[in-house]
């Protein structure tokens, strides 16, 4: 049985390697999944204390994108259709996260 391109796993999910320029990436890709529904940004906004000004003088620093990462990896059910959008396993956000925090993923088998 084929399982395709070497890229995907079985389910279908693209298998990332993930560095920090890769992290840096999917944490803006995850602010404009924020952004595009007004709910979700205002939600953001609540939980990390910040305002609309504050969010764009600073949504490029690792600490909002760490943020970002951290708000949706703590949410079930946003992480699921983060990762689903963007055709990644949900692990995948993790270990981004991690790597904004400056430590190593260990990957279970």
């Amino acid at each position: 049985m084929a399982l395709g391109p070497k890229n995907y796993s079985p389910l279908g999910l693209k298998k990332q390697r993930v560095d920090l320029a890769y992290a840096e990436g999917l944490a803006a890709e995850g602010l404009g999944f924020l952004a595009d529904d007004e709910s979700r940004l205002i939600r953001f906004m609540s939980e990390t204390g910040m305002d609309p000004g504050a969010l764009v003088k600073s949504a490029g620093t690792r600490d909002v994108l760490l943020a970002v990462l951290d708000h949706i990896g703590n949410d079930e059910s946003l992480l699921l259709v983060f990762a689903a959008s963007r055709s990644i396993k949900p692990e995948t956000v993790m270990e981004a996260a991690l790597l904004l925090q400056g430590r190593p993923y260990e990957r279970s088998t």
